[in-house]
């Protein structure tokens, strides 16, 4: 299983569901993604079921985040949309649990996961969607090398107005570059 020095990624167990629900039924948790209506249970259950139970590889690159210190299950984070004949993926990440925001362990998620996907899955970019107004996470994404690239004009309505979306990405030679 892939390791930081924070975080362990491994892969997503049905006993994970209740966590899930909980994280992404809050609206704290959910204010910038994608996800802005309650989700049931069952509907999450059922998602579950269906990463669980197929294996790992270009179609399932989904994984729970867990601290390495106490093996608490965090989070998760994943890659979207693989492309192997391009070698491209989106990248997604949750820290659901509150307590571990601002601590690093979003930021060495993404650095795990990277690594992963640049040294083991063969990737040469990896590239995500932001809300304008996440600025903890764009300063993390540009810790992590990722690069803006360009914005989706009034793309996201929230919060009574439009909101851009900034497009972002990290190549494989930019990525090796920062971890010299």
């Amino acid at each position: 299983m892939p390791e930081g020095k924070l975080v362990r990624l491994r892969p997503l167990e049905p006993a994970d569901v209740d966590r899930y629900v909980a994280w992404f039924n809050d609206p704290e948790v959910t204010h910038f993604l994608e996800g802005r209506y309650p989700m049931s249970r069952a509907s999450e259950a059922e998602w579950l079921a269906s990463r669980t139970k197929a294996s790992m590889g270009y179609a399932n690159a989904a994984f729970a985040v867990e601290t390495l210190a106490e093996s608490k299950h965090i989070g998760s984070v994943g890659l979207h949309d693989l492309k192997p004949e391009d070698r491209k993926a989106t990248f997604g990440i949750a820290i659901g649990d509150k307590e571990y925001w601002d601590h690093g362990y979003g930021t060495d998620a993404t650095l795990t996961l990277l690594r992963f996907a640049f040294d083991e899955m063969n990737l040469r970019r990896v590239m995500l969607h932001v809300d304008e107004r996440n600025l903890r996470a764009i300063a993390c994404y540009r810790k992590c090398g990722f690069v803006e690239e360009g914005r989706l004009r009034a793309d996201r309505y929230a919060e009574g107005r439009y909101w851009d979306t900034v497009v972002m990405a990290v190549l494989d030679e930019e990525f090796r570059a920062l971890s010299r």
